[in-house]
């Protein structure tokens, strides 16, 4: 369920601040490292792409090998990294390279 998941993630980054009714309303932003730590630890994500939006951002998306939930993440030059988006159902289509036969 995403919005709990940003919900516990708002609550984790805000030092357990109230959240707002609507989670998605809230952009979610801390520092890379801080929202590194948060990913990682609480939510069990680790960062599987990243792309170059422009010369101040970048876009990242996690994702949890486990459950296949997933957050997209867009860190400024700054240092400042911000939620954009999470769901759940994370599929990789990604062609898998074909095996030796050697």
């Amino acid at each position: 369920m995403p919005s709990l998941r940003i919900a516990v993630l708002t609550a984790a980054l805000l030092g357990g601040s109230a959240v707002a009714a609507s989670p998605i309303a809230e952009i979610i932003c801390a520092p890379r490292d801080e929202m590194t730590q948060k990913l990682t630890r609480q939510l069990g994500e680790t960062r599987v792409a990243t792309g170059i939006r422009d010369i101040e951002r970048i876009m990242e998306v996690w994702r949890s090998e486990s459950s296949g939930d997933w957050t997209l993440v867009m860190t400024y030059a700054d240092g400042k990294s911000c939620i954009v988006a999470m769901g759940e159902d994370w599929s990789d289509l990604s062609p898998r390279p074909e095996k030796d036969p050697a």
